[in-house]
């Protein structure tokens, strides 16, 4: 199952706190695309928040594997989970030509 995983703000957080744990962050994340766990990372165009795409059994699961991350783990940012389905409706596209 495919999730989004969007990066919230906690507030009264303050860029100098994240900036010790960063490259680990960097890391962790290169690990995780590694093991075919996280699929996509960008950040939004908008805002400075990370958006993941994962691969996981559940929305939960993902919680917990995102809950490793390091900025997660010091509390200094949380993941709002959406999880994904395939589109159907192409196949209307193509029901009457069978």
């Amino acid at each position: 199952m495919k999730i989004l995983a969007l990066e919230q703000q906690v507030s009264n957080i303050k860029p100098e706190q994240m900036r010790p744990y960063l490259e680990e962050e960097a890391r962790c994340v290169w690990d995780l695309l590694q093991q075919s766990v996280v699929r996509e990372v960008y950040f939004r165009a908008d805002a400075r928040r990370a958006v993941l795409i994962l691969e996981c059994d559940s929305g939960d699961e993902a919680e917990q594997i995102l809950a490793t991350l390091p900025l997660v783990r010091e509390g200094l940012i949380t993941f709002e989970f959406v999880p994904l389905a395939p589109y159907p409706g192409f196949s209307r596209l193509f029901a009457s030509q069978f």
